[in-house]
C-alpha cells in the first residue's frame, strides 16, 4: 500500500510539473532562466571573445570626438528650462534619455557613472553624461529594460534623487530597487501592461540576453517597452539583434511613430567570424529593418556615441544609419540621430 501510494505522489507531481511548463510561455525554461523569442538567431561557436584581441583592436580606435557631437552644458540647461512645459524628448548619451509626456517624465536605461561596470571597472564613456544626476527634472517613470552594466547601474540607482518614481523593469529586475528605497516597483513579463497617468506601458520582446555575473546568465529577463500617449507610439528597444520576432510586433502594436533603436556595438572582429555583425547588437542597417518591421514612421539611433563596447569606428553608427535610409524606406530625415544632449520636441520630431 505505501509503495503504491508513493508511486501516485510520484505520478501526480511529475504531471503537474509537466503541465506547468506546458501552460509556460516559450521563452521561460524549465530551470528559472529565459530564452530569446522562438525564431531568434542562435551565436555562432565560431566567435572566440579575447580580452587580449579586443583590447589590442582597441588602440587601433580614432578617439577623436567632433565638437558637434555634444552640446554644450549651458544651452543643455537652458534648453530643459526653456521647455519644461512641453513634450521633449533628450539625450543623455547612451540609452539615457528624458522623455517628458504631459504630466509625466520618465527616464530610460539611466547610467551616469564615468564607467559602465561594476565598481572602478569595465568600459569607460569618451563622452559625459550631459547632465549630472542631481541636474535631472523630477522624473515621474524610470524604465528600465535590462541587467547588463550599461544600462543597470546600481550605483546611479543608489544616488537616484527621485525615488517616489514609478518603476517598471523586467522580471527578476525588481530587487535593484526596493533594496534602495523605490517603493513603487512592477516587474513586467513581455507582454504585460501597466498604466501610469494616462500613459500605458507594454512591455515587449527582444533579442538580447542578461548577465551581471559568471552564474546569473539569462536569470533575469530583457526586452522593450511600447510607450502609448495620446495616440501616438514610441517604441524604446531594448538591446536587440534583428529577429522575426519584430514582423510580429509590427503586426500587432503598429504603426509605430518613433522607435528608439540601438545603432552600435555591433563589430567584434576579428574574434567574431563575420565583421560587423552581432546577434545581440544591431548594426544600422538592422535597426533600421527593425524599424520598417514595425512600421515605424521615424527611427531615432541610440547606443553609440558615448563608450567603446565593440570594434566599429566610435561615429561610423550615426553616418551608416542616415546613409542607409533609402534603402528601407526611410528619408534621411526620419533616420535620426541627436547629439549628446539635445533637446527636440516631441511635435518637432513626429511633424
Amino acid at each position: 500500500m505505501k509503495k503504491i501510494l508513493i508511486f501516485f505522489i510520484i505520478f501526480f507531481n511529475y504531471n503537474l510539473e509537466v503541465l506547468t511548463m506546458e501552460n509556460k510561455p516559450y521563452h521561460h525554461l524549465e530551470n528559472g532562466r529565459f530564452r530569446n523569442p522562438e525564431g531568434s538567431p542562435v551565436r555562432d561557436m565560431k566567435f572566440n571573445w579575447s580580452y587580449k584581441i579586443f583590447n589590442e583592436e582597441k588602440k587601433k580606435l580614432n578617439m577623436n570626438v567632433p565638437n558637434e557631437h555634444v552640446i554644450s552644458k549651458d544651452v543643455v540647461i537652458k534648453s530643459l528650462k526653456d521647455n519644461e512645459d512641453k513634450d521633449y524628448i533628450f539625450w543623455i548619451g547612451h540609452a539615457t534619455f528624458v522623455i517628458k509626456l504631459g504630466e509625466t517624465t520618465i527616464i530610460t536605461d539611466p547610467v551616469f557613472e564615468n564607467n559602465m561596470g561594476p565598481l572602478i571597472f569595465g568600459p569607460k564613456r569618451f563622452v559625459d553624461p550631459a547632465i549630472k544626476l542631481n541636474e535631472l527634472p523630477n522624473i515621474d517613470l524610470f524604465l528600465l529594460t535590462h541587467n547588463h552594466y550599461d544600462h543597470l547601474s546600481t550605483r546611479t540607482i543608489q544616488r537616484f534623487p527621485y525615488k517616489n518614481a514609478k518603476v517598471a523593469t523586467a522580471l527578476n529586475l525588481g530587487k535593484y530597487f526596493t533594496k534602495n528605497g523605490f517603493k513603487d516597483v512592477s516587474e513586467l513579463d513581455w507582454y504585460d501592461q501597466i498604466m501610469v497617468n494616462d500613459i500605458k506601458i507594454t512591455f515587449l520582446p527582444a533579442v538580447h540576453w542578461s548577465k551581471r555575473s559568471l552564474w546569473d546568465t539569462n536569470k533575469t529577463l530583457w526586452g522593450s517597452f511600447l510607450i502609448e500617449y495620446k495616440g501616438k507610439k514610441l517604441f524604446f528597444a531594448c538591446d536587440t539583434g534583428y529577429g522575426e520576432i519584430y514582423k510580429y510586433l509590427g503586426q500587432k502594436y503598429g504603426p509605430i511613430d518613433l522607435t528608439f533603436i540601438n545603432i552600435g556595438a555591433y563589430n567584434f572582429y576579428p574574434m567574431a567570424p563575420k565583421k560587423d555583425k552581432s546577434i545581440y547588437h544591431t548594426n544600422p542597417e538592422e535597426a533600421l529593418n527593425i524599424g520598417q518591421d514595425l512600421k515605424s514612421k521615424k527611427v531615432l539611433g541610440m547606443h553609440w556615441g558615448t563608450v567603446v563596447l565593440s570594434l566599429e569606428p566610435i561615429m561610423e553608427p550615426g553616418e551608416r544609419f542616415k546613409n542607409s535610409s533609402n534603402q528601407y524606406g526611410y528619408h534621411s530625415d526620419d533616420a535620426i540621430t541627436f547629439k549628446i544632449g539635445q533637446l527636440e520636441t516631441l511635435d518637432n520630431i513626429l511633424r
